[in-house]
């Protein structure tokens, strides 16, 4: 057995059965013994992140508003308001993970925090869509080192066996942020403009920067490798021009447009390019030999392929509570807290079902759930009882309960510890990049299948404001209001060319949903005999992990 070094903490007595082999302890007892509070406190952090975005979706319809209640902001800017954010902190996971491990966790988390900080502040201050979109990338690239650095000090702060409630606790925070934030977004809306929304993070920041200077240990990979910035370039360039586009297709209502083949085409062979050089490169900012595990592929597929489906459907229920059922963004809000609730009581259970049927059969019943919340979103009209949205947004929850836990474990635990930062990094990667594609293939599918069915009802509007009123159902209510009691039955034809195109996204949601459910009842581990790890078993070399973790 190896030696352990002189800052490991002392193993914990032994109760396992007699020629069973207990693993020591590899986390300093100092840090041990406050891990709970320190979980608080990477929650809060978590929460601020998420917080943002789940505020964010219910604000659109007033941000879209014409001055002074809005900003005026079309469709396709209010994707962009969102997947700026979301791009910048995609491209920059990579670096953010490596950086994390090099310098240490705790301050590239004291640094996010300070940058989302200032990123809001401005934001709430914005003049301009534009303006807008450009602080949404800042708060993305505070972000960026505020995700994976929460998910890599808890690996370095709970032992192994501890992990999978402290994920399961860590992802049921995501849940309570869905549910503060369109409550906090409809309260703030209601009383304040729109940039309250943003300010609001402002104290929030202060009252975490607080908590993780006196609480949290820093802790950091004792070989770390170099920072790679052509793959982070690659990734950055080859996503923007993806995913601008699918947003462009969608504006033009037409993906065989020249400038649509041409950026979509060049953002593929871009991140081709990028699969290409990370293979090659001695100190890759993803490490492509991760993806040989098949638990760890399916993981992340599993991650990337719910993201892509809910998110869309996030960005387009807004809308219909709002502009179809005429709900104000409070109760926009409240609408979506049994979903919240469906993940804080059922997440950090999810490793005791796990432990009883196995990863593969509770995803797959997670993934087959959230696709039929997705489906039962082709079902509705503007009639539907308030109960049954409740209904469908509880299962959609339970579903979400019952992936993120084991597939977040499937991929954190497949990675050496001291890789903490890399494999967050890459969980949380995939996590963005499928939610920025969603928002931007679904949001494009919704605006291309909206302006065809309204097109036949445009008879009416001055031919001068055809185009505008055809891009969404918001441009369409506010050409109909000008026209005054002339305009009447252009509302009704736009909600009725909403829910058709509503159902046509839905649709498309639960079948990605689908292919997810297929990935991981194909590839994910199934029920596995608890370990009962042997001498070759244990870590070849003294602990590593304890001693970069520096109280």
């Amino acid at each position: 057995m190896p030696t352990p070094s002189p800052s490991s903490a002392p193993p914990p007595p032994s109760s396992a059965p007699p020629g069973v082999r207990v693993t020591e302890r590899r986390v300093p007892e100092a840090v041990h013994r406050r891990r709970w509070a320190i979980l608080g406190v990477l929650m809060f952090s978590l929460l601020i992140v998420v917080l943002d975005n789940s505020i964010l979706n219910v604000a659109v319809k007033t941000i879209a508003s014409p001055e002074p209640v809005g900003i005026g902001a079309t469709q396709s800017e209010l994707e962009w308001a969102i997947n700026s954010y979301t791009l910048v902190f995609a491209g920059l996971l990579f670096t953010s993970g490596l950086l994390g491990d090099r310098f240490g966790r705790k301050r590239v988390l004291l640094f996010g925090i300070v940058v989302f900080g200032i990123g809001s502040a401005l934001a709430a201050m914005s003049g301009s869509p534009g303006e807008l979109i450009t602080y949404r990338a800042v708060m993305g690239f505070g972000a960026a080192f505020v995700m994976p650095a929460t998910l890599a000090v808890l690996m370095n702060v709970f032992e192994r066996e501890e992990q999978p409630k402290a994920i399961g606790i860590w992802a049921g925070s995501v849940g309570l942020a869905i549910a503060i934030g369109p409550i906090t977004g409809g309260v703030l809306l209601e009383h304040f403009w729109w940039g309250s929304i943003f300010l609001v993070n402002v104290p929030v920041v202060i009252i975490a920067l607080i908590a993780m200077a006196l609480l949290v240990p820093d802790s950091k990979d004792p070989d770390p490798g170099r920072v790679d910035p052509v793959g982070v370039l690659l990734s950055i360039v080859g996503l923007v021009l993806l995913v601008y586009g699918i947003i462009r297709a969608g504006e033009l209502a037409d993906f065989t447009d020249a400038t649509v083949l041409a950026s979509i085409t060049g953002g593929l062979a871009v991140l081709a390019a990028f699969v290409v050089h990370e293979k090659r490169s001695d100190h890759p900012s993803m490490d492509m030999s991760y993806f040989k595990k098949p638990a760890f592929s399916a993981a992340v597929a599993a991650i990337a392929l719910v993201f892509f489906a809910l998110m869309g459907v996030t960005f387009f229920s807004a809308f219909y509570l709002q502009s179809v059922r005429g709900y104000s963004a409070l109760d926009s809000g409240l609408l979506i807290v049994p979903l919240a609730v469906a993940q804080m009581v059922f997440a950090p259970r999810a490793r005791l079902v796990v432990d009883r049927f196995g990863a593969r059969a509770v995803c797959t019943g997670g993934m087959l759930l959230v696709a039929a919340g997705l489906a039962a979103f082709s079902l509705f009209d503007a009639t539907t009882p308030v109960w049954v949205l409740c209904l469908v947004f509880f299962v959609q929850g339970t579903g979400m309960a019952h992936i993120m836990p084991p597939v977040t474990v499937a991929v954190m635990q497949a990675l050496p510890r001291e890789k903490a930062g890399s494999g967050s990094a890459v969980n949380n990667t995939f996590r963005q990049v499928g939610g920025a594609l969603g928002i931007a293939v679904l949001g494009s599918l919704l605006s291309t299948t909206y302006r065809g069915e309204i097109e036949g009802h445009l008879g009416a509007v001055p031919a001068a404001a055809r185009d505008t009123a055809g891009e969404s159902i918001e441009a369409t209510l506010a050409v109909a209001e000008k026209l005054g009691p002339a305009g009447a039955p252009l509302v009704s034809s736009a909600n009725d060319a909403f829910l058709s195109a509503m159902y046509v996204t839905a649709l498309g949601s639960a079948a990605v949903a689908l292919i997810g459910t297929v990935v991981v009842a194909l590839f994910m581990p199934g029920r596995t005999a608890p370990e009962r790890p042997a001498p070759q078993e244990r870590s070849e070399r003294p602990v590593e992990a304890a001693p970069a973790v520096h109280d």
